[in-house]
């Protein structure tokens, strides 16, 4: 595992470094493989990224006919209700992008009234889009997995103690959510970890004592699990709580 932070002075410096990673993971995986597969995060964590890359001039830069969007996570309501990640990215990101294929959207059907059937459809999305079959040994690589942290530790929709947080053989799975909040779907662990990269974005102080925690070494929180090669964590100077190193 090889894990590395990046403190940046405030909340803006972050979501410009953030939309760069993007572009530069992109147009790396178009010139290697032909096309970039990306999951992108909830909450409000990309809001400001999201802007960045719809416009002039990182939007320019990227081939977005050959980007393939998915999801971390997905709140179990509509797909234009407000709390919907889907709805955020296509407001602000996706219904911008020049050349975005329809085909090249890999929503979470979370609206459906079985979470759990609404799982496994999304596992075997991920099977087709890779070429590989919803059961195989080895979870699909996708090029990036952007993620957010909450301030309670969680990453994706993976909470402490769920059960989807020691899930080892599915690569999406139904969860409940702590109340007042909505139940998700999200990728597990295996899916994550199994990504060529990872990208972590953290700001804001009331991140810092779980980020605290994670650096002092604890593995008790969700976000601390994340162990792919090349992960990225970008926080501002709030959530590094001081800290420069990890």
């Amino acid at each position: 595992m090889s894990r590395r932070v990046v403190v940046l002075p405030t909340p803006a410096a972050v979501a410009e470094r953030t939309a760069d990673r993007v572009v530069a993971a992109a147009r790396n995986a178009i010139r290697r493989r032909g096309r970039f597969r990306i999951a992108l995060p909830g909450g409000s964590t990309p809001r400001t990224a999201y802007a960045l890359l719809s416009a002039a001039p990182r939007v320019g830069r990227v081939d977005w006919s050959r980007v393939e969007f998915f999801w971390g996570d997905e709140r179990h309501v509509p797909p234009d209700h407000a709390d919907s990640n889907f709805a955020l990215a296509w407001r602000l990101l996706l219904s911008h992008l020049p050349g975005l294929r329809s085909a090249a959207l890999h929503r979470m059907r979370a609206e459906r009234g079985d979470l759990d059937a609404a799982a496994v459809a999304y596992q075997r999305d991920l099977a087709r889009a890779f070429g590989t079959t919803p059961g195989a040994p080895r979870p699909p690589a996708l090029d990036l997995v952007w993620l957010g942290i909450g301030r309670d530790g969680h990453t994706a929709s993976l909470f402490p103690g769920a059960d989807a947080l020691a899930e080892r053989r599915r690569w999406v799975v139904a969860t409940p959510a702590p109340p007042p909040h909505h139940a998700r779907l999200t990728l597990t662990l295996p899916v994550i970890n199994a990504a060529r990269a990872v990208l972590v974005v953290a700001v804001g102080a009331d991140k810092a004592p779980a980020l605290r925690a994670i650096r002092s070494g604890s593995r008790l929180l969700p976000a601390a699990r994340l162990r792919a090669r090349g992960t990225l964590w970008l926080l501002d100077s709030l959530a590094a709580d001081g800290a420069v190193t990890w």
